[in-house]
Order: C-alpha cells, then sequence, then structure tokens
C-alpha cells in the first residue's frame, strides 16, 4: 500500500484537487443561482431551499430573452462570416502565387498583435458618421456591431486554414483544372469538404470570441433593446451586485446553452478531422 501511494496514489490525490478546484466556480454559480434570496451575502455552496424564482425574475424583469435573441443573431452571422472570409483569403495564400502575397501574410499576422480596442476611439468617431448617414449599420444596431467585428475576422484564422490548406494535395485542383472546373469549384466542391475540421474549429472560435466580447459592444450598444448578454448581464450587477446577483448567474447558465450548442453541433466534423489521418490495423 506504501508503494502505491509513493508511485501512483499522490497523483489520484493531486488530480481530485485539481478536479474540486476546477468545478467549484461551477457549484458557486449553480448555487446562487438556485438560491431563492438570490443575493451575494446569502449564496453559499449548497443552496437552502433551492427554487427557480432566480430563472422566472431574470425573463420578467429584464430584457434577457432580448438579449440573448441578439448574442446569438450577432455572434451566429458574424462567425459564419468570418469562417467565409477567411477561407476564401486562406486559399487564395495557399493555393496563387501573386505579388505582395508574402507581405499581405505578414501585415496578416502583425496586425493581430494589436488588439481591435486599440481604435475604439477612431471607431467610435467613425461610426458617429455612419449613425448619422446610414442608421441601419450605426449605434446600437446588430448589423452595425457585425461589419465591425467582421473588421477584424481576417488575421489568426486565416493564417489556421492557409496552413490546412497547405496540407491538400496540389494534384486535386490540377485534376479538377484538367476536368474543366473553374477555381470557384474546384474551392467549394473539392477544397471545403477536405478542410471542414479547421472550419468548425474556427467557427466555433470566432462564436465563442464574439457572444463573450464585452468592451467594444459595451461602447457601441447603449439601448436596453439593442444590448448583447455580455452588456445586459453587466448591466444587471453594475450598480446593484447584492441584489441581483442570483438572477445575474442564473443568466450566466444561460447564456453557457448555445455556446454548448454549437460545440455539440460541430464536434462530429473536429472528431472526423482528427481521425481522418488514421491507419487501420
Amino acid at each position: 500500500m506504501s508503494k502505491w501511494l509513493a508511485r501512483v496514489g499522490w497523483r489520484h490525490g493531486v488530480a481530485v484537487l485539481a478536479v474540486l478546484f476546477s468545478l467549484f466556480p461551477i457549484v458557486f454559480v449553480v448555487s446562487a443561482a438556485l438560491n431563492p434570496l438570490g443575493t451575494l451575502s446569502s449564496t453559499a455552496a449548497v443552496p437552502t431551499g433551492a427554487s427557480l424564482g432566480n430563472f422566472g425574475n431574470l425573463l420578467a424583469d429584464t430584457d434577457f430573452a432580448r438579449w440573448f435573441g441578439n448574442s446569438v443573431l450577432i455572434a451566429g452571422v458574424s462567425a459564419l462570416a468570418s469562417v467565409f472570409l477567411s477561407a476564401l483569403a486562406a486559399y487564395a495564400f495557399s493555393r496563387m502565387r501573386f505579388r505582395g502575397r508574402r507581405i499581405g501574410l505578414l501585415a496578416l499576422l502583425l496586425i493581430q498583435m494589436f488588439p481591435q480596442f486599440l481604435a475604439i476611439v477612431a471607431i467610435f468617431l467613425m461610426f458617429s458618421t455612419i449613425t448619422d448617414l446610414w442608421p441601419a449599420i450605426g449605434f446600437n444596431q446588430a448589423w452595425g456591431l457585425i461589419l465591425l467585428y467582421l473588421g477584424g475576422a481576417l488575421g489568426v484564422n486565416t493564417w489556421l486554414m492557409k496552413g490546412f490548406f497547405d496540407t491538400v494535395p496540389r494534384e486535386l485542383d490540377e485534376s479538377a483544372t484538367m476536368d474543366g472546373a473553374s477555381h470557384a469549384q474546384t474551392f467549394f466542391r473539392i477544397l471545403l469538404p477536405l478542410v471542414a475540421p479547421i472550419l468548425a474549429v474556427t467557427g466555433l472560435l470566432a462564436f465563442i470570441g464574439t457572444i463573450n466580447e464585452f468592451l467594444i459592444a459595451n461602447v457601441f450598444l447603449t439601448d436596453t433593446g439593442a444590448k448583447t448578454l455580455s452588456v445586459g448581464m453587466y448591466g444587471l450587477v453594475a450598480g446593484e451586485r447584492n441584489n441581483n446577483f442570483g438572477m445575474f448567474c442564473a443568466g450566466t447558465l444561460l447564456t453557457a446553452v448555445p455556446t454548448v450548442l454549437v460545440f455539440q453541433f460541430l464536434q462530429r466534423y473536429i472528431v472526423n478531422g482528427l481521425t481522418a489521418g488514421a491507419v487501420k490495423g
């Protein structure tokens, strides 16, 4: 027994401690969401008299449903559009040779070193004018925020996809060209199905990053009905953290639902990509 503890047993102890440390925040949030009092000071690891009152108050007393719809719309459209644009750029950089190709790749990489929030003053001034001229894509509009997010869609995603495109044999392109296929047909019918795993990964990362984004959305969205989940949820605890903590935790649990569903939907594409090169014995 002592030898087992010295060699293997202590590892199990460390693993158990790591699991408990990781689960504690989740347990605390679930407990606070089920706490009928709904305050931070009354929250404990195990709630007393658990109920779903915080969920009902969240849906009845706030615009959570509107925030939820705004977030899903913005994150979904932004993720799809960013994946499509990045795939087009990656295909061009991987398969075509043109003047400025290397400089373009380096520029995309260097630009990603600076966060988009550094340009928030310029973006604010720009959209102040856009709001006056084209209100449909200005402040407090989902489509305007989507366009703003698409401004930073290229970069890391393009580099990731380019590396994946480079692993696809060029002989497939040449065979398709010999059969009379155009660049568009080769891209959509041959290459995209082969690089589906990286499309799923980048789409998932783009969705998570957009639905959790707060800084730019907080500046861009000020009307209550136009807010996203991150901005709206922040407003619940910005002034009355103690009183609204239960509703905040309930909203946090509901906010995780879209991300989990997207991951479950894309999981099979990711797994198929990881196992595509396996050798059958």
